[in-house]
């Protein structure tokens, strides 16, 4: 094997890996996307499986997550910090090497959490005043 195709096989990036690491980071199961985009939550874990997603497939995903397909084509750790920040912030964060980018994913996930909670407390508001 030559230098050049080992530096192709390198560069290869697993879409269905991208697609499950996206979803998780957002806190969606499987299910949840499946419905969104009208499918089975097999279906779904055989995207994730695959190294190339379906064109339409890939579409619909990005957009029930609010992601761009270049996301799922081209995942890096930099790529993914500026696309979860602009994703969650009117304005995109550029990410700069000075930037941990674990401390952006954290900071992310505890505001995600921080809008389920707010969710739930609305939710349990609701049924309260609708079982009075």
């Amino acid at each position: 094997m030559d230098t050049e195709t080992s530096k192709k096989e390198a560069k290869t990036v697993h879409q269905g890996r991208n697609v499950k690491r996206f979803r998780e980071m957002l806190n969606i199961k499987q299910y949840d996307l499946a419905e969104k985009i009208g499918t089975s939550q097999q279906t779904i874990s055989r995207i994730e499986q695959e190294e190339i997603i379906d064109e339409k497939q890939l579409h619909k995903i990005a957009e029930v997550l609010q992601i761009s397909e270049d996301a799922f084509k081209k995942w890096d750790n930099e790529m993914a910090v500026n696309i979860i920040s602009s994703t969650f912030n009117d304005q995109a964060i550029a990410y700069q090497n000075n930037v941990n980018p674990i401390d952006k994913i954290t900071e992310l996930y505890e505001r995600l959490l921080s809008e389920k909670q707010e969710s739930i407390n609305l939710l349990e508001k609701l049924f309260d005043h609708q079982s009075k």
